[in-house]
């Protein structure tokens, strides 16, 4: 087991339900309670049928902590619930790109849509590509991000969300997005302005 679930496992149990207490949407649909750990059996089911290989802290986090709830946003889905997807190909413009549901394999880098944002946005982990391990928000149509978190894996993304909500804060302080992997609209512009100049 990951030396960081017993310390995640405390600091989830120190946080009783408190209504608006973080001004986080959602709080109130998962009450900071998780739902049941879920079998290595049930899981490499999953990995099975989607012929993939769950990120390592991902994997421990549902082995050894639980399946479903408390999470940022509306918080975790049931594994089988969970969609995979493929990032949509760069806008001209060097915008923001969405994300399609994978048809197959061979589309691209592989996303698992693991928390419920609401909406279009969403939450994913990435399972193959350069990003493997890494949560990332973005929104389906492409209308904003994707933002990488600079957290190095699921746990300590999952334990950065717990630090913050003991702290007061709410879901927009969770500095998901890594500066080195964000284009800001200042870029955007600055690109835009230099493609057009002679």
């Amino acid at each position: 087991m990951d030396p960081r679930i017993p310390r995640l496992h405390r600091k989830l149990a120190s946080l009783p339900f408190q209504l608006q207490r973080s001004h986080s949407f959602g709080e109130e649909h998962h009450k900071y309670r998780l739902g049941p750990k879920l079998s290595q059996a049930r899981i490499a089911a999953f990995e099975a049928e989607h012929r993939i290989e769950l990120p390592t802290a991902y994997r421990q986090f549902l082995l050894h902590l639980g399946g479903t709830g408390a999470a940022p946003f509306y918080g975790l889905i049931a594994l089988e619930t969970c969609s995979l997807h493929t990032m949509d190909p760069r806008k001209p413009a060097g915008g923001p790109r969405g994300f399609s549901p994978a048809r197959n394999r061979d589309e691209g880098d592989l996303f698992l849509r693991i928390i419920e944002m609401g909406c279009t946005d969403m939450c994913l982990l990435a399972i193959t590509g350069p990003l493997t391990g890494r949560v990332l928000t973005g929104n389906a149509e492409g209308s904003w991000g994707p933002d990488v978190s600079s957290a190095a894996d699921f746990l300590s993304w999952y334990e950065r969300w717990l630090d913050h909500i003991h702290a007061g804060k709410d879901n927009r302080a969770l500095e998901l997005t890594s500066p080195q992997l964000r284009v800001t609209r200042a870029d955007i512009a600055w690109r835009r302005h230099s493609e057009n100049s002679p």
